[in-house]
């Protein structure tokens, strides 16, 4: 087949696949490495032989901006030190395990080898976890996970550059610390850099398109100055996703922001099947390179299985100790509510007037944001049950497979050591994946905040029509821009832009009042759905002009989207 033939076959079984397993209660991802191991067996269908830079270059970037663009930086914040610890430390020591486990039970490989292996198999997959994203699991739970798949694949890779280098020659643990940090503090850089430049370039376009093509090259223009400079180009991706994503609502204009949206989802939902379909179809090449060692069948899967074990071990114990860690911050936490009292209480005294009003107000705001995190900590602590879910949802994935073909083809024991990753990574998915959602549901850790979402809900609403109240009577006493305004325009703005008045006409909240939301609801969308056939039947006489009816269709999709 030819290329674009094929490219066009993978994207209709990635969309057939997706569409169909839902229906058939398995998760997407584990589907498509199914077809894809199947697929790899069907004679005719030519080896899946992806250079791995490829991958590493041109899948992971765009993946990674896609995740952390939408990631809110509030909560990556709140949870910096449970991501930070499960993406550096957990990796670290979970290759350090390894490296001195492996030679003892397996001939012919050292510790640099062996800590080879290590750094492969020890992050999770950024894809993967998208896994427990579709069983319910609590938001925070989610963070974490996110977190930790888009930052410890750059731990991962680096540990694993620094051991292939030890193959050669002597490497210090030092070495290895300053590289890391080194690879870190670089990527930050050209992480914020980058996304600086992103921003100023989009907001000097008035074209939403224009600045949707922009986006689409700020994973690359991260990556690449980032690896030139021998730091972790992934670590810049997700910084540039995280600065723009919390820029992007001041910086950006609205249908700049939707359209990014709408076309990243769409790259992130191909680019994710595309990974995992390319998963399975790697099957038989690995398969058939390792026969030809003429090695032990057992062996390969005594290793891999003892890999699994010490991967999901060292999980359990380095969570166990993370949520005895943050339970005792949470005590302090709550612990210094008094002092932010105090505090609070000292900046609106007399005494503290001599400090300038700009200073009280920041110092107010960061003890407002203290007060917040500490009710944070307090309403979504993490138990023992939250813990489990957290280890049981760390799968490993592409990047498992891709970085383990990275390795030297004259590294001792490569084929053995590449197909115990794919091993690992395909039994992680299976078993994990498989699980996960059971796991959840056993466990009771289903995200169950419908009364904190409508209570917040209520109060934000609250909110809104206060702001709407305050600049429509404003705009009844001065007008616009000097200029009387018609009371009419004002009273319809009233209604509009306050959400609980769309709302009002339903009555109180109960089960009668959803009903007769969902009924107006439907009979609305229905209303939109005919008002979009006639103007389609006007476009197609001719009788209107194109770009008239195109702005009608445009409004009707906002009006379609807003009723949803």
């Amino acid at each position: 087949m030819q290329p674009m033939e094929l490219a066009v076959l993978g994207v209709l079984v990635v969309v057939a696949v997706c569409v169909v397993s839902p229906r058939l209660g398995v998760a997407a991802p584990l589907s498509l490495v199914a077809v894809g191991v199947g697929l790899s067996f069907v004679p005719g269908v030519p080896d899946a032989q992806i250079d791995p830079e490829i991958v590493l270059a041109g899948v992971l970037p765009p993946l990674l901006y896609a995740s952390s663009v939408t990631m809110p930086i509030t909560d990556f914040r709140r949870d910096l030190k449970a991501i930070g610890g499960l993406s550096v430390i957990l990796v670290i020591v979970t290759s350090t395990v390894l490296g001195l486990l492996l030679p003892l039970v397996v001939p012919g490989i050292g510790f640099a080898e062996a800590f080879a292996l290590g750094a492969i198999v020890s992050p999770t997959d950024a894809v993967a976890t998208s896994i427990a994203r579709r069983t319910g699991a609590p938001p925070r739970l989610l963070t974490v996970l996110d977190g930790e798949s888009m930052l410890n694949d750059a731990t991962a890779l680096v540990l694993l550059r620094s051991a292939v280098a030890a193959t050669g020659i002597s490497i210090s643990v030092l070495d290895v610390g300053v590289d890391l940090l080194l690879a870190v503090a670089v990527a930050c850089l050209v992480g914020v850099v980058v996304a600086a430049a992103s921003l100023l370039a989009r907001s000097l376009v008035k074209d939403a398109t224009v600045a949707t093509a922009i986006s689409f090259v700020v994973p690359f223009v991260a990556y690449a100055p980032a690896e030139h400079l021998g730091a972790s180009g992934l670590v810049a991706v997700v910084v540039a996703g995280l600065a723009i994503g919390s820029r992007g609502y001041v910086e950006l204009r609205p249908e700049d922001r939707v359209a990014e949206r709408i076309n990243w989802r769409t790259i992130a939902f191909l680019l994710e099947g595309a990974v995992f379909l390319v998963m399975g179809l790697q099957l038989r090449p690995l398969w058939d390179d390792f026969s030809g060692t003429g090695q032990s069948v057992g062996l390969m899967a005594g290793v891999a299985a003892l890999v699994l074990a010490v991967v999901l071990v060292a999980r359990v114990l380095f969570t166990g100790v993370l949520l005895l860690s943050l339970r005792g911050d949470r005590r302090q936490h709550e612990a210094s509510r008094p002092r932010m009292a105090a505090l609070r209480d000292y900046l609106t005294s007399p005494e503290a007037q001599r400090h300038s009003a700009a200073r009280r107000q920041r110092a107010l705001k960061a003890i407002q944001r203290r007060e917040h995190d500490i009710t944070f900590y307090g309403e979504q602590s993490m138990s023992a049950r939250d813990g489990l879910v957290l280890t049981w949802a760390g799968m490993r994935g592409c990047i498992t497979v891709v970085a383990a073909q990275t390795l030297p083809h004259d590294l001792a024991q490569r084929d053995l050591l590449v197909l115990v990753a794919f091993g690992v990574a395909g039994a992680s998915l299976l078993v994990q994946g498989g699980t996960l959602a059971f796991v959840v549901r056993r466990l009771g850790v289903l995200d169950d905040r419908e009364a904190a979402r409508r209570d917040q809900l209520g109060s934000l609403v609250a909110a809104l029509a206060d702001v709407s109240q305050s600049r429509c009577d404003e705009a009844e006493v001065e007008g616009l821009d000097g200029r009387p305004i018609d009371p009419a325009v004002v009273q319809h703005v009233r209604r509009r832009s306050t959400p609980a008045a769309e709302w009002a006409w339903a009555g109180v909240e109960g089960a009668e009042r959803d009903r007769l939301l969902q009924d107006f609801r439907t009979l609305q969308a229905l209303v939109i759905e005919d008002q979009r056939e006639a103007l389609l039947d006007l476009r197609s006489e001719g009788r209107y002009d194109s770009v008239v009816i195109g702005e009608l269709l445009d409004r009707l999709d906002a009006v379609q989207s807003w009723v949803r």
